[in-house]
């Protein structure tokens, strides 16, 4: 496979640390891959700009930081603004419509999920993140929904593990018929 760099934006309190986490957790621990993860936050502990990192190859990597992003995950205007001048021209923009409506007629891939609306149709938008995980998990096929889901119940307070897997399952429907093909060489 080709050396993938994903990067999770928004802003705190919106869990962009734990989704990257979360995902690099399972594609290390259960799919074999080698990944690195970086985050960076302001100093509020929430509504300030967050963004994390995440680094994958089948072999062992040197450096945690890519400068061109073949992903970018933008949950909120500003990080996206911030942002995507660092993703492949060619790369991949997924983005929280509720939250982010300017694209700046980007010539990448976009597609839209709703993650916020999707997780407070669930009961609580603060698993906006699994939604988005649900959507990368079937979309790319780096791993299995079950792999996924396991790390998700070893990275949650059991109170939220019903919550997280169903937005896990929800970000999976929206995906259908979605494949970003991130496996090839």
């Amino acid at each position: 496979m080709k050396q993938l760099s994903i990067r999770f934006c928004g802003f705190g309190g919106q869990g962009i640390v734990l989704s990257s986490v979360v995902f690099g957790t399972a594609l290390v621990t259960k799919a074999g891959l080698y990944a690195v993860q970086t985050q960076s936050y302001g100093s509020e502990a929430r509504g300030g700009q967050c963004q994390a990192e995440l680094v994958i190859w089948d072999k062992p990597l040197n450096s945690p930081h890519v400068a061109m992003k073949d992903i970018l995950v933008a949950m909120s205007q500003t990080a996206l603004d911030r942002y995507l001048p660092s993703l492949k021209e060619d790369g991949v923009l997924i983005i929280d419509p509720g939250l982010v409506t300017d694209t700046h007629d980007t010539k990448a891939r976009v597609f839209k999920v709703p993650a916020t609306e999707t997780a407070q149709a669930l009961g609580s938008r603060i698993c906006a993140n699994m939604v988005i995980l649900g959507f990368l998990q079937a979309a790319t096929n780096m791993m299995s929904k079950d792999d996924l889901a396991e790390v998700v119940k070893e990275s949650v307070p059991a109170r939220f593990v019903d919550l997280n897997l169903r937005a896990l399952e929800a970000g999976r429907e929206i995906a259908k018929g979605v494949n970003l093909e991130v496996m090839e060489s």
